[in-house]
């Protein structure tokens, strides 16, 4: 019986052993390579791999996340000359869907205004006057005006009638309203997505604004 048990013993031990050194994988029998070198195999250049410090991590991450971040722009109003040129520049450097050009009315202004004077020692002595009773005035922009004095300028004629009523309060007797600009068809530029890499191509397009900034919109 003793003699049985060892047999049985040494038989286990060599079949074990034989099982360790996968000489029995024909049979299906075979242990588990906890290295699993088959998936050594598949990988694409491991000795690219490379291990980042918790810092790298974080450094990468924000900058994938201000890369993420988008904001809108735009410019205007631009009078034809400069939106054929804006269009020009957007069409060579950004892509279609990046920008566009957009047709806006610009409301007309209007002012409170006192002339036309005979010459300019007339209008000095107006505006000395009016600094008498520190009643601000303004340059004209519409030159088919001048010589005179602009009072303030107004979105809506409304706006301009009842400041002139309060100037009138004051001494203020010659003054009018009058429509220095009419309603006028212009233009908007509009990047909608402007992030990282769009804006390091917006150099060309802010050299054909003619001096318009780009602003959020």
């Amino acid at each position: 019986m003793l003699r049985l048990l060892v047999v049985l013993l040494l038989l286990v031990n060599g079949a074990y052993f034989l099982w360790t050194q996968g000489h029995l994988a024909p049979l299906g029998l075979a242990p588990v390579n906890p290295s699993e070198p088959q998936h050594l195999a598949q990988q694409i250049k491991p000795e690219a791999l490379t291990l980042m410090t918790a810092d790298e991590t974080k450094r990468l991450a924000a900058e994938a996340a201000a890369a993420s971040v988008t904001e809108c722009l735009t410019a205007g109003p631009l009078d034809e000359k400069l939106a054929s040129a804006v269009r020009e520049a957007a069409t060579q450097s950004l892509a279609a869907g990046q920008w566009s050009l957009d047709t806006i009315t610009v409301p007309g202004r209007w002012i409170i205004y006192m002339g036309r004077y005979g010459d300019t020692d007339l209008l000095n002595r107006k505006k000395a006057e009016l600094r008498a009773r520190r009643i601000p005035f303004e340059p004209l922009t519409n030159p088919a005006l001048e010589p005179g004095l602009s009072l303030g300028s107004f979105g809506t004629q409304g706006a301009a009638n009842d400041e002139l009523a309060a100037l009138s309060q004051r001494g203020v007797r010659t003054a009018k309203v009058v429509q220095e600009r009419p309603d006028s068809k212009a233009y908007a530029l509009k990047l909608p997505a402007v992030g990282e890499a769009l804006r390091s191509k917006l150099e060309p397009l802010r050299d054909s604004l003619g001096g318009k900034s780009l602003r959020p919109c």
